[in-house]
């Protein structure tokens, strides 16, 4: 495209906005300044972030060392063959007691006296034979380490141990029933005999005290605003908590240091208030904010002049770049002089020619052709389902079959009446089962009670819609390949998965050595396998390579094709729509 050559007196825009450089680089000293104050705070920052860190390694050190305590004692007694026998013996009250004070409590003992920390381990045994051993309220915090030998029905119907049992879990750290109330923490495991390793004994739990096993706070002063809690990663549940970490937790400006305890799934978080990282800078502060306060109301000052002078013509520019994001490239713009303005707008306005010109040549064209090769492969299974079907409407009408006849026409009437859907593409996924079931009418009139069918398909997909025969072509695959005995199985199973639809066509038939499903979507058209290569076609081309389909089949066992397309409100569909209006 020409465009007129302005003659006018030019000035470079550069020299426009010299007076204002000028002015700004008189600001670089003032700012100086500034850059000193954000190296302080920076520095002070480092310097505190540094201390904290090494103070929280130092916590996750001591935490993780006393869980490996822990886990090291339930291991032992898991572990122990001794042990687990004296668990299962059985036997008369004497024997029961000396097997106890003689194997089953100095087991339990002995790391109760190495471990630092008050502890209290509890074992829930299965065996009614033993003796109940009974210590402090569970109530009530932990006051010295103290064990526990109590029957397993103390805890069959609690809660946490439903909880526990019902998602498998097994070795784990969690709050058990007053855990939360105590700021304690919970190691439990299952114990099994070593006979069969299935048969559960009872079950071990040993519960620790969370300040104990974090340590010294000396280095996270609470009076200087700095809070700490920890975190469970899986349910996000705040197990401790020191200071007001639940407010500082909302508050961005807060600087939030954490730390993962390794071998578990709990967090150290550390929060750290913009008060304790600049109280040593804060007389500084407050000269360099005045300082930084005048120059920003000089650079205010420059900034109204800078915009009086160019303000109109990047405001025109900027409307013209807007309308590009939204497509439209037919508007121009045109300023009066010679500056670079003017050669923006004139280049603006070329490219905005060149752009529209190859969307209109290329873009347009491209839709076109996706368009009339989608209806070329959708006009493709019409005329192959209809020849089928009329060689044998002439089959049994050689026979002298009339009624049956008369039957497969009226079937194919219907059904080629939802085929047309009044021209449009896309039809229900309820008036695609229908299609399916007016096919089946037609077979059955040929093949009576020899096949049974089973829809299994979530009612809230019904009315979504989909391309139309996506699933005819594979029942009538069944019919014509994968017979081999007198009767035969098919399932059609239809459900949502998040932003998509999946339905499935099993049968029970012959199924499909594993080349030939390799070969089916590959090359050209095996036998059979036309209808298949033609919906995962029209499939991408309409939905785009994400969708198709997918076989899975055992040779001599059945065959199951898996459809895979977006649900109705999915932005695939909406431009979809959008191209077939184009």
């Amino acid at each position: 495209m020409k465009h007129t050559t302005r003659l006018k007196a030019y000035m470079p825009f550069t020299y426009k906005m010299m007076i204002p450089y000028l002015l700004l680089v008189l600001l670089t000293d003032i700012s100086v300044g500034y850059l000193s104050y954000t190296m302080l705070i920076d520095s002070r920052t480092e310097m505190a972030e540094t201390n904290i860190r090494t103070a929280m390694e130092q916590t996750r050190n001591n935490v993780k060392y006393q869980m490996d305590e822990i886990q090291r004692m339930s291991d032992t007694l898991f572990g122990s063959v001794p042990f687990q026998r004296a668990l299962q013996r059985r036997g008369e009250p004497l024997q029961i007691y000396l097997t106890m004070l003689d194997e089953i409590v100095p087991q339990i003992q002995a790391p109760l006296q190495l471990f630092g920390n008050k502890i209290r381990l509890i074992l829930y045994t299965m065996n009614p034979d033993l003796n109940e051993v009974p210590g402090e309220d569970l109530n009530q915090p932990i006051t010295k380490s103290d064990y526990y030998i109590l029957p397993f029905d103390t805890i069959r119907d609690a809660g946490w141990f439903r909880s526990f049992t019902s998602q498998n879990r097994d070795n784990v750290w969690v709050p058990l029933d007053t855990d939360r109330e105590l700021q304690n923490i919970s190691q439990i495991r299952k114990l099994v005999s070593f006979n069969d390793y299935t048969t559960t004994i009872g079950y071990l739990r040993i519960t620790a005290n969370l300040e104990d096993l974090l340590g010294n706070f000396d280095t996270f002063p609470v009076e200087e605003g700095i809070s700490l809690r920890l975190i469970d990663r899986t349910t996000g549940e705040s197990l401790y908590q020191r200071g007001q970490a639940a407010l500082q937790a909302q508050d961005q400006d807060v600087l939030k240091l954490t730390e993962d305890i390794p071998g578990s799934s709990f967090t150290i978080e550390t929060f750290v208030p913009p008060s304790y990282l600049t109280k040593d800078a804060s007389k500084l502060q407050m000269a360099i904010s005045a300082v930084c306060a005048a120059s920003f109301l000089v650079m205010a000052m420059i900034g109204l002049v800078v915009a009086r002078l160019s303000g109109r013509k990047m405001s025109r520019i900027v409307g013209l770049v807007r309308s590009f994001e939204e497509g439209n490239f037919r508007k121009r713009i045109h300023f009066s002089g010679n500056d670079e303005f003017v050669h923006i707008a004139d280049a603006f306005n070329v490219m905005a020619t060149n752009i529209q010109e190859l969307i209109d040549s290329v873009y347009v064209q491209g839709i076109q052709k996706k368009q009339a090769e989608l209806e070329a492969l959708q006009a493709q299974i019409n005329p192959h389902f209809l020849y089928n079907t009329l060689s044998a409407v002439s089959s049994l009408a050689n026979l002298g079959e009339t009624d049956k006849v008369t039957g497969m026409v009226r079937g194919l009437s219907k059904f080629y009446r939802l085929t047309l859907n009044q021209g449009q593409v896309y039809i229900p996924l309820a008036k695609e089962l229908e299609q399916v079931e007016t096919y089946l009418d037609i077979q059955r009139v040929k093949y009576a009670d020899r096949f049974t069918v089973s829809f299994d398909v979530e009612e809230s997909i019904l009315g979504d819609r989909v391309i139309k025969l996506i699933l005819q072509p594979f029942v009538e695959n069944i019919f014509k390949h994968a017979w081999f005995e007198d009767t035969i199985a098919i399932r059609i199973v239809g459900r949502k998965l998040g932003d998509r639809i999946e339905l499935k066509v099993i049968d029970n038939g012959i199924g499909m050595k594993p080349e030939t499903v390799r070969g089916l979507l590959d090359g050209p058209s095996l036998s059979g396998g036309y209808g298949l290569k033609n919906v995962d076609e029209r499939i991408k081309l309409r939905y785009g390579p994400g969708y198709g389909i997918e076989i899975a089949s055992v040779y001599g066992g059945g065959t199951s094709v898996r459809i895979l397309l977006p649900a109705e409100d999915v932005p695939e569909l909406r431009d979809a729509e959008q191209a077939q209006g184009a």
